[in-house]
């Protein structure tokens, strides 16, 4: 079946984003000291697993599933990084850099996808951030590291709604195409990093309250559930 340039740049932009998202992956396996192995597993779940939540969830078959091409940025990648990345994998600039570039260009095209599915435009904002932050979920859980979209230190979440809201506009107002994906992509990506520079953060919750005594002070901080205690 002929693809028409729409669809290349659209196909394009979600293999760039595989691929990043992968980067951010392995850069992280190998700052954690595993093997290429263990590299290859944690970029792979990195780079396709938001987008196969997405398809399961909208019925479809996955893109990695009925387009074998996406299983080549992750292979790509680790190879890359297990190669010629060894002065750069313990940097953490370089594993949040590639992250965020992943989510920006994942709420783009997640949304999209959604939309060409049906979805009303809620459930496409859903898919949208779903997509943008699956992979980072479960790339931080396997690792061991607590989830970025967990954390109070920095947004993730919002700037993938971001992301997918920007698209949605995009699509009522008939502007989405290449360009527009493109400048919404980057837009995410730089709402990201300047949250996580800026450490900008939501409020954080109460802990350690109950309806009996909501005025005792908190004398323990809870331990993250994620990471051992000292």
């Amino acid at each position: 079946m002929e693809m028409n340039l729409q669809e290349f740049l659209f196909l394009a932009l979600d293999l760039t984003g595989t691929f990043v998202f992968a980067v951010s992956g392995v850069l992280l396996a190998a700052r954690r000291d595993f093997d290429i192995t263990g590299g290859l597993v944690l970029g792979t779940m990195t780079g396709i697993g938001g987008g196969m939540i997405r398809d399961v969830l909208l019925d479809r078959v996955p893109n990695a599933i009925g387009q074998p091409i996406y299983l080549a940025p992750p292979v790509i990648a680790t190879l890359l990084i297990y190669i010629i990345g060894s002065h750069i994998s313990r940097a953490r600039i370089w594993i949040v850099a590639f992250d965020a570039m992943g989510l920006g260009l994942f709420s783009v095209t997640g949304t999209t996808i959604a939309l060409s599915a049906g979805t009303n435009y809620p459930a496409a904002l859903l898919m949208g951030a779903l997509t943008a932050c699956g992979g980072g979920l479960m790339r931080d859980a396997v690792a061991s590291e607590d989830p970025a979209i967990f954390r109070g230190t920095d947004l993730y979440l919002i700037p993938a709604l971001f992301g997918s809201g920007l698209t949605i506009i995009a699509e009522v107002t008939g502007l989405l195409g290449a360009i527009a994906s493109l400048i919404i992509a980057a837009a995410a990506f730089g709402f990201r990093m300047l949250a996580w520079k800026l450490q900008w953060r939501v409020p954080q919750p109460m802990r350690q309250w109950s309806y009996r005594d909501t005025g005792r002070r908190v004398k323990k901080k809870l331990p993250s559930v994620f990471r051992k205690p000292d």
